[in-house]
């Protein structure tokens, strides 16, 4: 296990970005950069060993810095849409910054996405820290945020999330690679096979947010309790699916917060690349490119339209604050939130 640091840029206010190199023995690795956590590069083998960066991002730092589809990157405090950019929370009300229309999404105007992470290096891991201060993006508390990423020799990228506040407040971190197990600039992904080990998911209105209800998932175009083509039913006359423009949509996990249990898995059956998700959240948004429009021009010149790559994006229900019967994202003062996510690659 090898971790090497290079430069990656300079922030407009005159701070200096690195970005960090996460290396096994048998060649797998991860690049990511103190800018926003993000994960930048992932390279994967496929079924003759071959290696290809199977996520979607930019060569250069101020790309990240625009509007940057939020590609490979840390998302907090509140990960997803929050309805009307509002929230209760102990009989006062908060209000957040409105970046969908009247609704916050991802963390708002300066999310987690686009700060500058302090950072400590170890033998097989990188650390990421970040102090989100009281208010910002309208959210109470001061919030010290970690973020480990550390690869196995199993080629395993593992995401560790803690955080604890001085206020009670909430907080759903997850990250937002969008990945192509054929290689990112190999087109769509509707011949990717995923499987998702959920029964039911959350019902989504015209805007993207849950209104309240479980709905099973057999009988859906959402049912992937077997392994199935992305691209088999993403043009669904469902409603579910012309609200979303295809899958947008939280799957409620039967892993009951179970680590070692499976929760998702993405099969290419192109490259043989295999990718399966383990997270102890309840929830897991699948989301399967739908905004992506041709506008970013990413690694090597690299154009990513629409459909061209999957999120798999471990969380707390969206707009869990308006609807009681979610699991709560509401982190009490001086409690501590712990969560872990893991990647892991391999071929057939």
């Amino acid at each position: 296990m090898s971790i090497t640091k290079g430069h990656f840029g300079t922030l407009p206010d005159g701070r200096s970005v690195n970005y960090f190199t996460l290396k096994n023995s048998k060649g797998f690795q991860a690049q990511i950069t103190n800018f926003g956590g993000i994960l930048i590069s992932l390279k994967a083998p496929d079924r003759v060993g071959k290696l290809e960066d199977v996520v979607l991002g930019y060569e250069k730092l101020e790309d990240y810095n625009k509007k940057a589809f939020y590609f490979g990157a840390i998302i907090g405090r509140h990960a997803n849409r929050i309805a009307n950019a509002s929230f209760e929370l102990d009989g006062k009300e908060y209000k957040l910054f409105k970046n969908e229309g009247e609704n916050h999404l991802h963390g708002g105007e300066v999310g987690f996405d686009k700060v500058l992470w302090n950072y400590e290096v170890y033998e097989d891991s990188l650390e990421l820290s970040y102090t989100s201060k009281d208010k910002e993006e309208g959210y109470p508390g001061n919030l010290k945020v970690m973020v480990i990423y550390t690869l196995s020799e199993e080629n395993e990228l593992r995401i560790e999330y803690s955080a604890v506040s001085d206020k009670t407040t909430v907080i759903n971190l997850t990250n937002h690679s969008y990945f192509n197990l054929s290689g990112h600039a190999s087109g769509d992904i509707l011949k990717h096979k995923v499987w998702i080990n959920a029964d039911k998911f959350t019902v989504i209105d015209e805007a993207s947010l849950p209104n309240g209800e479980f709905r099973d998932v057999k009988g859906t175009p959402l049912d992937f309790t077997s392994p199935t083509y992305i691209g088999d039913r993403i043009n669904d006359s469902d409603p579910q699916m012309v609200f979303a423009g295809g899958y947008d949509h939280n799957y409620v996990l039967n892993t009951a917060g179970n680590l070692k249990e499976k929760a998702a898995e993405v099969y290419d059956e192109v490259s043989g690349r295999v990718m399966e998700v383990y997270t102890d959240k309840p929830g897991i948004q699948f989301y399967s490119g739908n905004f992506l429009d041709g506008s970013a021009i990413g690694k090597g010149g690299a154009v990513y339209n629409k459909r061209q790559a999957l999120c798999l994006e471990t969380q707390f229900f969206p707009n869990a604050m308006v609807h009681k019967n979610f699991p709560s994202p509401i982190l009490k003062a001086g409690d501590t939130y712990n969560y872990t996510t893991i990647y892991k690659f391999s071929s057939r």
